[in-house]
């Protein structure tokens, strides 16, 4: 079976999880994230309460992302593996693209939006 397996990615999903409710979110790329979550009327304020739902929304199915993942090549996160889910959210109230890498600890942000299949 090629990476990330389905236990992989509970358990990368378990990580983000805890980095959220540890306060540890970063974002690769603020202004973006911010924009698009406006779209949906969302406050950035508000994601620290909305994002630990949404995540435990997340199965590991939902998985999006390429086998094995691909590697970032922004700065703050050169070379972490990325990890992208799209699923129905309730939290959100539509169906999200979640794009995120995990660093010491923290998750880091890089897309999170409405799913433009």
């Amino acid at each position: 079976m090629a990476r990330p397996s389905i236990r992989e990615l509970a358990g990368k999903l378990n990580q983000a999880k805890e980095a959220v409710l540890n306060g540890c979110i970063q974002f690769v790329e603020p202004a973006s994230v911010y924009a698009d979550l406006l779209e949906i009327d969302i406050l950035i304020d508000d994601l620290v309460e909305i994002l630990p739902q949404a995540i435990e929304e997340i199965r590991p199915a939902d998985y999006k992302g390429t086998r094995p993942p691909q590697r970032s090549y922004e700065v703050p996160i050169l070379n972490c593996e990325l990890f992208a889910f799209s699923w129905s959210s309730g939290a959100f109230g539509c169906t999200m693209y979640f794009k995120y890498a995990l660093k010491e600890k923290c998750i880091w942000i890089v897309s999170l939006h409405t799913d433009r299949k």
